[in-house]
């Protein structure tokens, strides 16, 4: 018995300074605290300020996991953008999921530096129990395995910038649902306006048709006057049913957006948007981009989770140490000063053709996610230049019909007035300048829509504003 309490306190004392070197090296505090310590990541180690991406990351988790109100806009008398941005936002499911993906990967840091767990073992000899003549033999061993240094290290990069290239997909999804909310937006914006020019064109025809009635009754006109202005009525009205079902429909993408039900009432769109601020130079929104855009910053972090995977492919041509302490009663009394044991096991890395294979694919990876990443850089300069032309194009065609096309479109149809009113002019002329009048407004609103959904394209492609 006495034998027996030595080797339990042997046992005890190995396994407390075993689990006193594992928390050591444990990214937690202490078992009653399980706090992660503060982990530095790969952009500061090599010194660089902390930039807003991780502060947006931070706000993108919180914000989809909150409740939210089934009505947010409840008591609004008009929808801004704006507000529509921040319900997105905080309602989409998408953000919900990316985030969840970005904390999946955040919590691979603490599994991939931490040490195995150790082993105990026992061994017993059947035959010396119940012995007359020798005492109960028995083994008692516990170990640890202890990878060569630096490997851990490196499997702690290589998870943290793969969970830092996660939190940059958080913020790509949002701008990408940045844009579609303002597309949504200036599409509900644009038919309602098209209703407005649907419902003034109605009532144009209406008065035009009685006063060709007037005329057809006191025989100054035909008939096919007034029953002309029926069929241009009956269009709009075709027409009006037209617009009635893209309205629901762009009703029904914006609360889709906001993860809710298609058929949720909305405020109405303002009447008239704010004037869209002058661009800069593209160059400069190039070099924004190419400064700011998550997507480039995520393969960037890619690249360096492959260059620790490609360090940590090399470190496995150096063996990893397994320590045993152990006690062995198999040694009988007259040898019991032999029972405590120590050892050390190594591997033999004499496979060298997979390691070098590793060693391979790690470097092709690298060299694939390096020739992406500048076919990428290629593409965002031409996405931002081809999103900055059709901006500048946008602008140019509003100003046109705004200066000239319109004015001139009004003074057209009043000069009809006048010359069918005076019988120089047939009614289908009269008809034909009110039509025209119709189509410019309804493309004017159109190229107006296209400035603000061609911007919110263009501030995608930057990157942010």
């Amino acid at each position: 018995m006495p034998a027996t309490w030595r080797t339990s306190g042997l046992c005890a004392a190995l396994a407390a300074g075993l689990a006193s070197g594992c928390a050591q090296l444990s990214p937690f505090k202490s078992a009653a605290d399980p706090t992660p310590l503060i982990v530095p990541s790969p952009q500061s180690a090599a010194a660089s300020p902390p930039n807003r991406d991780d502060a947006i990351v931070t706000v993108a988790a919180e914000a989809p996991l909150a409740k939210q109100p089934a009505a947010p806009f409840a008591g609004k008398s008009e929808l801004q953008v704006e507000a529509l941005i921040e319900a997105v936002l905080a309602r989409n499911p998408t953000m919900a999921q990316m985030v969840a993906a970005w904390q999946a990967a955040s919590a691979r840091y603490p599994q991939v530096t931490s040490l195995e767990d150790p082993m105990f073992g026992t061994t017993v000899g059947p035959a010396s129990i119940g012995s007359n003549d020798v005492d109960f033999a028995y083994r008692l061993e516990v170990s640890q395995k202890i990878p060569w240094r630096g490997k851990l290290a490196l499997r702690g990069q290589n998870a943290l910038a793969e969970a830092s290239a996660a939190g940059r997909d958080v913020e790509d999804v949002r701008l990408r649902l940045i844009e579609s909310a303002r597309s949504a937006f200036y599409d509900y914006y644009l038919v309602e306006r098209a209703k407005e020019v649907n419902d003034e064109a109605l009532r144009l025809l209406k008065e035009l048709r009685a006063n060709a009635l007037e005329r057809f009754t006191n025989r100054l006109a035909p008939e096919q006057d007034f029953r002309q202005a029926d069929v241009e009525i009956g269009r709009e009205h075709a027409h009006h049913f037209h617009l009635e079902r893209v309205k629901q429909v762009a009703i029904a993408r914006i609360n889709t957006l906001m993860h809710l039900p298609t058929g949720s009432p909305l405020p109405p769109p303002p009447k008239a948007l704010r004037p869209a601020e002058a661009l800069p130079d593209v160059g400069a929104l190039q070099a924004l981009a190419l400064d700011q855009r998550p997507d480039l910053k995520a393969l960037a972090d890619r690249i360096a989770a492959d260059q620790a995977a490609l360090a940590l492919a090399a470190k496995d041509y150096y063996p990893d140490v397994e320590v045993m302490a152990a006690y062995d009663a198999f040694w009988q009394p007259r040898e019991r000063d032999l029972r405590p044991m120590l050892g050390v096991r190594l591997n033999v890395p004499v496979r060298r053709e997979r390691r070098q294979a590793a060693l391979a694919e790690a470097q092709a990876r690298i060299a694939q996610r390096q020739a992406d990443l500048a076919r990428q850089t290629d593409q965002v300069n031409l996405q931002v230049e081809e999103a900055y032309q059709e901006v500048r194009e946008s602008e140019r065609t509003v100003k046109l019909y705004t200066d000239t096309i319109l004015p001139a479109a009004r003074e057209n149809v009043k000069a009809a007035i006048a010359a069918y009113t005076t019988g120089k002019a047939p009614f289908l002329s009269l008809l034909e300048a009110q039509r025209s009048l119709i189509s410019l407004r309804d493309r004017y609103y159109e190229a107006t829509a296209d400035v603000f959904r061609r911007r919110a394209a263009l501030e995608r492609a930057v990157g942010g504003p």
